[in-house]
């Protein structure tokens, strides 16, 4: 049918996409690639252009992956010197490539069992309940005696029970503490304050507390509110948290590119082609990782230790190709990437989470 839409009857003069004057021997415009033709979209048309458009990028997606997997750096050379249209875009690769790993392995991992966190005060609270316990299995208790030394564990617990009482500070004290100091003391009032009473509504809270009805006072007790939560479920946290990831480390990517410019300043690559060797790199990972946690089903969690030792040569050969230098200096220049990559994964790990959970 696109032989038939394409032929010299339907041909018009103007491109009907972006206006660009053809003559009727142009099949394609010359200035957005679209089909040149009058003829009105009939059914078979539509779905016609629908396949052949899949199929188009069926077979970019497979040339790509094949190129990805198996020439190191091959890919990323010939996408910076124009060779484009066989190739997959890499960012949008890279997102698919990242979502689909990161659904894998969602299914076959979770944080479902992690153990509930403990805080400091519970901590302490449970050692002195221990102590407290182990001594009273050392009294004799006399006939009266029962009933003191049962008072006695009771009134040792309240003790250790702190209540927001006693770490409370009115309003006007908390604003002449500097900003870090009165955000973790609101943070340790709310938190307490929400254990004690169980309230979850943040103007409650505030009128209880008679702490202003702000939107950053609310904002705060939710987090503290959320934090009760996250402690005795983390999972719950921690799977929101890797759904983002794809598009967290989309983010760092670009980062890490500025420290491979800098690393290969004298070499004549500008940052951009940089980055989308990053991108591919990082996208081999996430096709490499995704094969492990589909055969780790069958083979008991080897699978993902032998694609870190794949990807950590498949890395050298790609820098190797696609900066075109000697081994020694590869090798170098690997070592310093891979120390900077860490470095920076830690920082960016705890930005991503504190920022996850400022708007969980």
């Amino acid at each position: 049918m696109a032989a038939n839409r394409s032929d010299l009857k339907y041909r018009g003069t103007t491109c009907l996409n972006c206006k660009f004057p053809l003559d009727k021997s142009d099949r394609y415009c010359p200035s957005c690639g679209q089909l040149n033709s009058t003829k009105k979209l009939k059914f078979d048309d539509f779905f016609s252009e629908f396949f052949s458009g899949l199929l188009a990028y069926d077979s970019r997606f497979q040339r790509t992956l094949r190129v990805l997997l198996f020439s190191p750096g091959k890919i990323s050379k010939d996408y910076i010197n124009g060779k484009r249209m066989c190739y997959a875009n890499p960012f949008r690769f890279y997102l698919s490539a990242s979502i689909i790993f990161f659904l894998i392995w969602s299914l076959t991992n979770s944080f479902d069992n992690l153990q509930p966190i403990t805080d400091a005060d519970e901590v302490a609270q449970k050692i002195e309940q221990d102590s407290l316990n182990a001594n009273m299995h050392k009294l004799v208790p006399t006939p009266m005696g029962d009933v003191s030394l049962d008072t006695n564990i009771q009134n040792q617990k309240q003790r250790n029970l702190k209540s927001y009482k006693e770490v409370y500070i009115p309003s006007g004290k908390l604003d002449s503490l500097s900003y870090l100091e009165a955000i973790n003391k609101k943070f340790d009032i709310f938190s307490k304050f929400h254990k004690e009473t169980t309230i979850r509504k943040a103007e409650i809270a505030m009128d209880s507390l008679a702490y202003p009805q702000s939107n950053y006072n609310h904002w705060l007790y939710k987090k503290a509110v959320d934090w009760s939560t996250i402690k005795k479920n983390p999972g719950l946290f921690f799977n929101y948290f890797v759904n983002k990831l794809p598009f967290i480390i989309f983010f760092y990517l670009p980062v890490f590119a500025l420290f491979i410019w800098l690393l290969y300043l004298r070499r004549p690559f500008n940052y951009i082609e940089h980055l989308i060797f990053a991108f591919h790199v990082q996208t081999t990972f996430f096709i490499l990782c995704a094969l492990a946690s589909i055969l780790d089903i069958f083979l008991e969690n080897w699978a993902f230790n032998v694609a870190i030792i794949v990807f950590i040569f498949y890395l050298y050969k790609a820098m190797r190709n696609f900066y075109g230098q000697g081994r020694v200096k590869t090798v170098v220049k690997f070592i310093l990437l891979n120390f900077i990559f860490f470095i920076l994964a830690g920082i960016a790990t705890i930005i991503s989470i504190l920022a996850s959970f400022a708007i969980y």
